[in-house]
């Protein structure tokens, strides 16, 4: 396994490590419960390392989405997305993207450096990824359940191996009813990038860093609902 793919696991074990620290303070005993919140029973591909919130989804649902949304011609995805922009106006982008992600979700960025920072990099690869093209407000990310990648491993077992034959897509799962009100999932691809065994390594790392920051967030979205509903039951002090 490549450095760099040992970085990104290795960012999977600190930002493990930020969030538990996270979630000792605000909830105290209440760890399990999230763990298993609004997760699909079918789910089998998790992060390594990765607190089970409601993003993480079943590989296989992302893998069908390969035999029905894959471009007949598609162009190429490799070269960098911001390449025909000037270096200025990227970085004035990322930050316009950043400040609207803080703001929409109301966050003090002093008070929580790291979740900022890991939203800073999200909107950095939500625009060198060319997602824009399929979300045009990035806090709109947010509103899917679970993202994927088809194409690309991120189990334990097979973290960042690509599969032969596959098209790498970033894909997000949402839940819609169908005729008789049951819920059903339904995958959406926010991304396509060719054939795996053809992907730049330095791309095929991008895109796995993308879900993975999206998890993250998604992740500390869940503590905050929780937060929410702890307070909602905390026992008022008595007057006497």
């Amino acid at each position: 396994m490549s450095d760099t793919l040992n970085r990104l696991k290795a960012l999977n074990d600190r930002l493990e490590k930020k969030l538990q620290a996270k979630t000792h303070s605000h909830r105290g005993g209440f760890d399990s419960e999230i763990a298993v919140a609004e997760r699909p029973s079918s789910q089998t591909d998790v992060v390594p390392h990765f607190p089970k919130v409601p993003g993480h989804h079943d590989e296989s649902a992302a893998e069908k989405q390969d035999s029905v949304n894959v471009p007949k011609h598609p162009s190429s995805t490799t070269k960098d997305a911001l390449q025909e922009r000037t270096g200025s106006t990227a970085i004035e982008e990322e930050r316009l993207l950043h400040q609207r992600l803080v703001s929409f979700l109301e966050l003090n960025a002093e008070e929580e450096p790291v979740r900022s920072e890991n939203l800073r990099r999200l909107s950095e690869l939500f625009l060198e990824l060319d997602i824009e093209k399929k979300v045009r407000h990035i806090e709109d990310i947010f509103v899917y359940k679970a993202m994927n990648i088809s194409g690309i491993g991120l189990r334990e077992e097979d973290f960042g191996e690509v599969r032969e034959g596959k098209y790498v897509q970033v894909i997000a799962i949402t839940y819609e009813p169908d005729k008789n009100g049951k819920k059903k999932a339904k995958n959406v691809s926010l991304g396509y990038f060719g054939k795996a065994e053809t992907l730049a390594h330095t791309r095929k790392n991008e895109v796995i860093e993308f879900v993975l920051r999206w998890r993250y967030e998604k992740a500390f979205q869940n503590l905050e609902h929780y937060k929410l509903l702890l307070d909602k039951v905390k026992p008022i002090d008595s007057l006497y």
